[in-house]
């Protein structure tokens, strides 16, 4: 019992001073804004690791999909303070930059804007995987979650149903919130190209990276140092590249697999010629 109420009063206190220092805290210098099961939390949890980058309190705060009416000061709330960065930059001699990841940013159609009001030199990373390959994780995630009943095969028949209408909801209305947009957008969220374009309007190509997510999967080395150049920080690399949230599930059935890559064939073409590079999603 006394054990539980010490646990519990430290948890108080750091809300309390959390919420009292707010205002003496630092934005992100970068936020990794998805794609949504692509290895967002593989690549924060390595970049974290590195002597010059201090995490948020939460990795995915979410603030500028879910939670945008708890306001700036809210969000600030999540960064490390004013002073300790005075202290490792001017002290210790150290660059500092901190940052989140919320996957679901990329997807949620009034991010970049309410992202370039209140942070408009952030640097934005994304990345990509295979869209049949990311759909396929996505659905085994929501049956994780107990979110999803139906077979993959139904679940992808059944998603133009259950979306019909939300995108143009939330686009209407700030405040709607679709758990159908959230949840079963199994192949919309994998269409890329619509979502990089509408982010183009906000920011430009020289705050953006996009990575390919097999690439970090096969040479996790080569695609950090690329991130570590983005972000204009020196370089280094973690004792080992941790490889987290992975999930294990039965190999897709041919015939779908065939059917889907078909389906994102003209989407993905169309996202070579934007990129000016071939991902070599073709099986």
């Amino acid at each position: 019992m006394r054990k539980n109420l010490i646990k519990r009063n430290i948890r108080k206190g750091a809300r309390f001073y959390r919420k009292a220092t707010r205002h003496l805290r630092v934005l992100p210098d970068f936020i990794i804004i998805g794609a949504q099961k692509c290895g967002t939390t593989s690549l924060y949890d390595n970049l974290i690791k590195h002597p010059s980058i201090l995490p948020s309190f939460t990795k995915e705060v979410d603030f500028f999909n879910k939670k945008f009416h708890k306001g700036v000061e809210w969000y600030r709330a999540h960064f490390p303070s004013v002073v300790y960065k005075y202290c490792i930059t001017h002290i210790y001699k150290r660059d500092f930059i901190t940052g989140e990841a919320s996957p679901d940013y990329i997807f949620y159609p009034h991010s970049p804007k309410r992202i370039s009001t209140v942070l408009p030199g952030v640097r934005i990373i994304v990345l990509l995987r295979n869209p049949v390959d990311r759909a396929y994780s996505h659905y085994y995630h929501e049956i994780r979650q107990k979110r999803e009943t139906l077979s993959f095969e139904d679940a992808i028949g059944m998603e133009e149903e259950r979306l019909r209408g939300e995108f143009e909801k939330i686009t209407n209305d700030e405040n709607y919130y679709s758990f159908n947009y959230n949840t079963y957008s199994y192949l919309s969220r994998g269409i890329y190209i619509e979502q990089l374009k509408h982010w183009s309007n906000f920011f430009n190509k020289e705050q953006i990276l996009i990575l390919k997510s097999e690439d970090f999967f096969e040479d996790s080395q080569a695609v950090f140092q690329r991130t570590l150049q983005f972000l204009n920080l020196p370089s280094w690399q973690p004792e080992y590249f941790g490889k987290d949230n992975v999930g294990y599930y039965p190999k897709m059935e041919a015939s779908t697999r065939c059917r889907l890559l078909n389906y994102f064939e003209s989407y993905n073409y169309r996202l070579y010629e934007y990129l000016g590079v071939n991902f070599g999603w073709e099986k």
